[in-house]
């Protein structure tokens, strides 16, 4: 039925795909009415359970509904839960056709994955758990996807670019390694959305621009013959979408709800679920550009060559308020080498400021390694509704650039 590739297999089903698709939006509205009415009357559940945290951005400290993520990742889970029987209808229906297995434990596989991610997620906002086992979790939760990949496809050869080929060839088969860059993947896209937060509304917000962009690249595709793959991916899509935004709702400034780190790892399993089954993972991870860039920069601090406050969210003026950079302290000749190598190039291009600090002649202070102190560097004291609007649009232009090097740029480097 839907999974069969050929052109007139795609003109046939093309009702069918699209009345699947619309049952797939209802139920994404249904998701999106029962979330804003739930949300606010579990607020003061998860404040007596102590799941919340307090805005440090704002003036009076409000404390806030942590880890309400799980409210729309279960919701989410219980829409794919629901619309499971239809991309079947036909088999399920019609007996003496012959089910499509395969196409079946894929779905399933990719919810398992994505419920181990929301489980192991709220875990750590409960736990509190360190960054190695932030690590280890999405390689943990992304093995069911991994096995079935394995048992499906199991193919690990790329495509090789064409200024490469003459060294090359024109494919080459990574094997093994293939796994542990699907595997990294899905690490990848989990903790750089958790990384590149601190403000309100910027968690949810991203990931809703990173949804919307893979929506409008399967709808382009859908007419490809690859169809299927994106088809597949729609099916996520549209409701992690549809969820998300009325998440933002309670999310975005002021703040009335914090996500927490069940929907940082969430979105990042949605995301590397469907790149990973839909074959598409060098495009998805087009539309990280902002994450990518947050996440090289901040490796010095990562893995501590710098130091690394456990904040390095914006501070806020009270006199202003507007948000300024955060800083970490240091004394330059407690630095390894690497570390002042580090430190002059990023101040050489103007990546962060390097002051004194107090009256402490050898104490120093810099700007964090974040692109959202980045931002403010460049802009100056910025609101915090404000710098969160002005991010996202950026994530909104880094889209259209994707976009743009995965069509007009595309052909100079693979055959179309």
């Amino acid at each position: 039925m839907l999974f069969n590739s050929s052109r007139n297999a795609l003109m046939f089903t093309m009702p069918k795909m699209w009345s699947i698709l619309a049952v797939n939006i209802v139920l994404s509205m249904l998701g999106y009415f029962v979330i804003l009415n739930i949300v606010p009357k579990f607020k003061d559940m998860f404040l007596k359970a102590k799941l919340s945290g307090v805005d440090l951005n704002k003036k009076n400290k409000p404390e806030i509904p942590e880890a309400t993520g799980v409210i729309t990742s279960c919701i989410f889970l219980i829409i794919m839960f629901i619309f499971i029987p239809f991309p079947f209808s036909k088999h399920l229906l019609n007996k003496e056709s012959d089910f499509p297995h395969q196409e079946f434990v894929q779905f399933v596989a990719a919810l398992l994955s994505i419920c181990c991610m929301v489980l192991l997620g709220f875990a750590d906002d409960v736990l509190n758990l360190k960054w190695r086992h932030k690590l280890l979790l999405p390689t943990v939760a992304s093995l069911p996807l991994l096995m079935v990949y394995f048992a499906n496809f199991n193919s690990t050869t790329i495509i090789i670019p064409k200024p490469l080929r003459v060294i090359l060839g024109n494919d080459i088969d990574l094997s093994f390694l293939y796994y542990v860059y699907m595997g990294m993947l899905a690490v990848f896209c989990t903790n750089a959305i958790n990384i590149y937060a601190g403000i309100n509304g910027l968690e949810v917000g991203q990931s809703s621009v990173i949804a919307a962009s893979l929506i409008l690249f399967n709808v382009i595709e859908l007419n490809g013959i690859c169809w299927p793959n994106h088809l597949f991916s729609l099916y996520f899509m549209i409701p992690f979408f549809v969820t998300s935004i009325a998440l933002l709702q309670f999310n975005k400034y002021p703040a009335r709800v914090f996500v927490g780190d069940t929907f940082c790892y969430f979105s990042g399993m949605t995301v590397a679920v469907v790149a990973i089954l839909g074959h598409f993972s060098k495009t998805a991870l087009l539309f990280f550009i902002p994450q990518i860039g947050n996440f090289i920069f901040s490796l010095p601090q990562l893995f501590h060559i710098l130091p690394c406050p456990r904040h390095r969210l914006p501070r806020l003026n009270p006199d202003t308020g507007c948000l300024d950079p955060s800083v970490f302290q240091f004394k330059e000749k407690s630095l390894s080498s690497l570390g002042r190598l580090v430190l002059k190039v990023y101040q050489l291009f103007g990546l962060i400021k390097v002051e004194p600090s107090g009256g402490d002649k050898e104490m120093s202070q810099a700007t964090n390694c974040t692109l959202i102190n980045f931002a403010l560097k460049m802009l100056g004291p910025t609101h915090e509704k404000t710098l969160a609007t002005e991010l996202l649009v950026f994530q909104v232009l880094c889209s259209g650039i994707a976009f743009v090097i995965r069509y007009p740029l595309a052909s100079l480097f693979y055959d179309r």
